[in-house]
């Protein structure tokens, strides 16, 4: 009983979109013959939403196309009546009054995957001046489409903007689900920005609004996600681990359609930052396998990711083969949305060099790497600044400019200091770790010089350790700061941390020096001559 199938479907599809079961839509609705959506817009939008919710675009258009037709005649009492005469069925009280902002919406989503930027901005313009205050879903999800041209488009400020615009009308429209989304992209947003802390806020706020339901809402698994991957960042691997269990244990239902690929890319990278590149390497190669295009932008391709692991392990050819086969050149226009491959090509280029000598590879890689930190450095992305003034430092030590060299590596590290940057620097290969390792040496005194000798290197520290567990270099930072006045929260806010992985910390700190206070373990740690080590 189709029919009968069909209206249940459209009644039931606003709460399945509100609280994210598009898989259980889609499959609801690709039961369905086609014939049937000729005459039901509603249902026929539903599926769009449906299938663009995983990338699908096949059949989209068809579906679009069927709803168009009864755009004319399909607000206000007496045209709806003169539709259903005709023979137009609408199910959900409300349905027919939002069919123009949907379908514009949808047409700017459909111009979204297909990469069509200005026609996105168009549609999701239109979309977001047709409905009026009373539908701000409509409004928050067109603000999210047009959010995600403008950050495509590098324009990291106004997207951010836009997304908090489409947040307040998700929030208004009750979408808490939606809502998780529009945090993970805000935060990836302000980590491209150079703003680790404020993503760290954003992404804990999503998390407490995830737990206020049984079972967590949609979206919950990814704000896990996203804190591992800043505890990564600042080479806090056992936080990052604990997020990462913590997504895995609630299983799928709780994840969007990107958190099965993202959850293995930031557990390859706790496996590439603990020096096991093979696993990394495994644990990419199933993110490739896993992976499911949606409507955010793909910043950090899989493949990249892979490309610089193996410039890390010397497969060189390996890494240049990548490049090719992409079509990358030093040559290309730039944009933001290929900044990280370009990167990528640039530190291949580099270590080419610094093996063989090459200095057409050093002259090239050089030049691409001034027009992308030009390029970055306008579009305030000072996550790509960072990385590439490290570039930057390499290309000047393999053509033998110490001085250069040097100013540049401090350079970095003074703008990663402040936010915590850590793997963003460790990460770049033997050379540049040489790098910063000469850089943090000279200044030793502080506490970040100290963070990034550890992860550039093993710490001569736990080396010595006369304990059966020794204490991670992390651990023994936090130890040291126990026997401060510091309280918890203040402790916290010294090492980036949030005050939870602070207590983590501690709480390993007493397990392995097998006290149960804060006083003991200070004792403990002065008879053992930890404390000493630490300054």
């Amino acid at each position: 009983d189709f029919p009968r199938a069909a209206d249940l479907i459209e009644v039931a599809a606003h709460d399945l979109r509100r609280t994210r079961q598009e898989a259980t839509l889609r499959r609801w609705l690709d039961a369905l013959p086609g014939d049937v959506f000729a005459n039901r817009p509603a249902l026929a939008i539903a599926h769009v939403g449906a299938l663009l919710s995983t990338g699908e675009t096949r059949g989209v258009d068809a579906r679009l196309a069927a709803a168009e037709r009864w755009i004319p005649a399909s607000t206000g009492p007496e045209a709806r009546a003169a539709a259903e005469t005709a023979g137009m069925v609408v199910r959900h009280p409300t349905a027919a009054d939002h069919l123009p902002g949907a379908i514009a919406l949808y047409r700017a989503a459909l111009a979204r995957l297909r990469g069509d930027v200005e026609e996105t901005i168009r549609q999701a313009q239109a979309a977001y001046d047709s409905p009026n205050e009373d539908q701000p879903l409509e409004r928050g999800a067109a603000a999210g489409i047009l959010a995600l041209a403008q950050w495509t488009g590098g324009d990291l400020e106004e997207a951010h903007a836009t997304w908090s615009r489409a947040v307040a009308d998700l929030e208004r429209a009750g979408h808490h689900a939606d809502m998780l989304g529009g945090s993970l992209a805000m935060a990836d947003i302000r980590v491209a920005q150079g703003h680790l802390a404020d993503a760290r806020r954003t992404l804990e706020r999503g998390l407490r609004l995830g737990a206020t339901t049984a079972p967590p809402l949609r979206g919950t698994a990814d704000m896990h996600v996203g804190l591992a991957e800043l505890d990564l960042e600042q080479d806090d691997l056992a936080a990052a681990i604990s997020h990462l269990d913590a997504a895995a244990a609630l299983g799928d239902a709780p994840g969007l359609p990107q958190n099965p690929h993202r959850w293995r890319v930031a557990m390859a990278g706790v496996r590439a930052a603990e020096g096991d590149l093979e696993a990394a390497c495994g644990l990419l190669d199933e993110a490739e396998r896993v992976y499911t295009a949606d409507f955010f932008p793909d910043i950090r391709p899989i493949a990249a990711v892979r490309a610089r692991l193996w410039v890390r392990q010397g497969r060189h050819a390996d890494a240049r083969a990548w490049a090719t086969e992409r079509g990358l050149t030093v040559d290309d226009p730039l944009s933001y949305l290929h900044e990280y491959e370009h990167a990528t090509l640039a530190l291949t280029m580099l270590a080419c060099a610094a093996a063989d000598g090459s200095r057409g590879d050093l002259d090239a890689a050089a030049a691409l790497i001034d027009r992308l930190l030009a390029a970055a450095s306008a579009g305030s992305r000072m996550r790509s600044v960072i990385e590439l003034t490290a570039m930057r430092a390499v290309a000047s030590a393999i053509a033998r400019d110490r001085e250069a060299s040097a100013r540049s590596m401090d350079a970095a590290l003074s703008l990663a200091e402040p936010e915590g940057f850590v793997r963003l620097l460790a990460d770049l290969g033997p050379a540049a770790a040489a790098l910063v390792r000469e850089s943090a040496d000279r200044s030793t005194a502080s506490r970040y010089a100290r963070r990034l000798m550890t992860a550039v290197g093993e710490p001569a520290a736990a080396r010595a350790q006369p304990l059966v567990e020794p204490l991670s270099e992390r651990e023994l930072e936090v130890l040291r700061l126990l026997a401060t006045d510091l309280d918890g929260p203040a402790i916290a806010s010294r090492l980036f941390v949030s005050l939870n992985t602070m207590r983590t910390h501690t709480k390993h700190i007493f397990a392995k020096l097998g006290v149960n206070s804060r006083r003991a373990a200070v004792a403990r740690a002065t008879e053992l001559g930890l404390l000493s080590r630490t300054r």
